[in-house]
Parts: C-alpha cells; structure tokens; sequence
C-alpha cells in the first residue's frame, strides 16, 4: 500500500511541479508524428528577438509569457510547412488556451502569407515574421519546419523536427497534459 501511495505521489508532482517534470508524464501519451516531439532535460532559455506581425510592429516572444505556446518556424515556399499548417490553425481553435505562433522565416512577405493563409483556410493564426532568420538561428532552427514548446515561463520544453498533424488526437493529449501540469 505505502509503495502504490508513493508512485501515486510521485505522478501527482510530476503533472503538477515544475514544467520540466510534466514532460515525462506527456512524454508517455506521443502516439504517429508526436514520436518525433523531444522533451527538454531542463527547460531552456530562448532569446528575446523581436518577430514582425503582420502590421510591421516588433513582438517578442514574451507577449505570450503565461501562457503554454506552440512555436512554429516556417515558410511560404516549405512543402511541409504548407502540408501542417492547416493542422496548427485548427489546434488552435480546439486549444484556445494555448498560443499557437507560427513564425515565417527568412524571406516571406506579409502579402505571400496572406495569400497562402486564404489559399489554406488559415483564420485563427497570427501572422509572426523573423525575415532575417535572426530568431530561427539564436533557437537552433537548421530545416523547416520545426516546432517548439514553451511553458508558460517562456522556456522550451520540447522541439519537433519536420511536419506533424497538431490537431491530432496524441497532440492535443500531449499539449493538453502539459497544461493540466500547471
């Protein structure tokens, strides 16, 4: 008995202490393309460099410290990039607690994103430049796409490498024990 109190203690901490240790308890839930999601050891600093929205104004990741985000670094022209966004845009919208940010990278227009976004039904996601790859570089970024957890500290807790269905069934339970972890 005092041995299934201890496990059952130690799964309540792990879900609900600090971010880096809801990880594993996610961790367990990656089913299909959420294999690929790799959990951070320690939460790790990420760089305060200014993305561009769609107005031209700077915004910094921090604008959305409190809340857990989906970080999206993509582009216009990345085949896969275009394959998944349809897949961040309704994660969103069965999400709306978590903040789903895709950043265009490199060379992509406000005008290419527009016409993309309307071409892929795109309409809950913001658009988010870094034109001259500056954030992309400082995280790491070497391909498209590539997807980045932060915990509502603003640290990232998780990368995924290469394109995934984010409104799957295993990422919403991943994201959403992430959050309950809280």
């Amino acid at each position: 008995m005092l041995r299934g109190g201890v496990i059952g203690l130690y799964t309540a901490l792990c879900l609900t202490a600090n971010t880096a240790l809801a990880g594993p308890a996610a961790e367990a839930l990656r089913e299909g393309d959420m294999k690929k999601l790799v959990f951070s050891a320690e939460a790790a600093e990420v760089p305060a460099i200014a993305v561009e929205d769609g107005d031209g104004a700077e915004r910094l990741l921090s604008d959305w410290q409190g809340q857990w985000v989906v970080l999206n670094f993509w582009a216009t022209w990345c085949a896969p990039c275009r394959h998944e966004m349809p897949s961040l845009d309704r994660l969103q919208a069965a999400m709306p607690e978590i903040a789903v940010l895709p950043v265009a990278t490199g060379r992509n227009s406000v005008a290419a994103i527009a016409k993309f976004y309307g071409e892929a039904g795109v309409t809950a996601l913001p658009v988010l430049r870094d034109p001259r790859s500056e954030l992309a570089r400082n995280m790491g970024v070497l391909g498209l796409p590539v997807t980045v957890i932060l915990n509502p500290e603003g640290r990232e807790v998780a990368r995924l490498t290469g394109d995934a269905e984010w409104d799957s069934a295993s990422a919403r339970a991943v994201l959403g024990a992430l959050v309950a972890g809280q």
